[in-house]
């Protein structure tokens, strides 16, 4: 019998570098919302995926950046508690974006804070949108500013060289039981999953106007004899007049939002879904300490 292998990777980065992309891609499934905002993920969502005998178990952690917010603050804190508990990490830098200052702080805290002898891979991604010569220049750069185990060149939205990186996590894993049955790939709660499928929705829909001010929580998941769910979902905005936005002209808004996540939630569990949208104003949802832990982030680790 093969010996088997388990472990946690984190992936780490600036928003929007394609974390959530490569997870998914990784996974085989969406366990993680991919929007063309940044800081959209909030919390250290798993996914785990088989490599042969192997099982990774992927921590997508929010983008590091500098925090002004509590939210921010907790989602950085729980970003860099995601990476220091992993076996291995892959910091993720975009290609046409090359060696930011933000990506040249996460480095230098690699350098201060990561365990020692815990590998840290490199992988340069969205390697389609520029020159070999740039890459090479941009990998050489980077290696010359933190001692990397390895240096990949993947797109994550195409696929390319991803299954290279998934191939050397595997085997660079610790030896031991898997920690899940081979069949789960993730291990948020559904409920919570559902709420960010509904979240990604609202996002992608309402643009710049209020993207960080709502959140979506789960309140009721019932599976029907009949073989069909009933999920109803509360989205929080901050304001009046955010909800007046989310439901837009006649309620048109929040309908197409609810349908689009209705088909995106029904195909992940297989199963037809009757989603129920409700929204509400909670001015001071952003302190709200219950709204943290929904969300799976510290409330503490926000404070200043």
């Amino acid at each position: 019998m093969t010996d088997t292998r388990a472990g946690f990777v984190a992936l780490i980065g600036e928003p929007n570098a394609g974390k959530s992309t490569l997870l998914n891609r990784m996974v085989g499934a969406k366990v993680s919302i991919v929007t063309h905002k940044v800081q959209t993920t909030r919390t250290r969502i798993r996914g785990v995926c088989m490599e042969g005998q192997a099982q990774i178990v992927f921590v997508d952690t929010p983008g590091i950046f500098r925090p002004r917010r509590r939210l921010d603050r907790s989602m950085v804190k729980a970003a860099w508690g995601g990476a220091s508990d992993a076996d291995i990490i892959v910091l993720l830098i975009e290609a046409q974006r090359g060696l930011t200052e933000g990506a040249l702080a996460i480095i230098d805290r690699l350098k201060d804070e990561m365990p020692k002898g815990q590998p840290v891979a490199l992988a340069i991604n969205k390697i389609d949108r520029v020159k070999a010569e740039t890459l090479l220049a941009l990998a050489e750069e980077a290696n010359a500013a933190f001692p990397f185990a390895k240096t990949f060149m993947i797109s994550a939205d195409k696929g390319y060289g991803v299954a290279d990186l998934r191939e050397w996590l595997a085997a660079e894993l610790p030896e031991g039981p898997w920690f899940y049955p081979e069949d789960q790939i993730a291990d948020l709660p559904m409920r919570m999953i559902a709420a960010e499928m509904t979240r990604e929705k609202l996002t992608l829909r309402l643009h710049e106007e209020l993207p960080y001010q709502l959140t979506v929580e789960t309140e009721k998941w019932e599976d029907k004899s009949d073989g069909t769910t009933r999920i109803d979902q509360i989205v929080y905005v901050a304001r009046d007049g955010h909800k007046g936005i989310v439901l837009g002209n006649r309620g048109e808004t929040i309908k197409a939002i609810g349908q689009a996540a209705r088909a995106d939630i029904s195909e992940f569990l297989g199963r037809t879904v009757h989603l129920f949208l409700q929204v509400k104003v909670r001015p001071n949802w952003l302190e709200e300490a219950e709204r943290y832990s929904e969300m799976g982030l510290d409330f503490k680790d926000g404070d200043a």
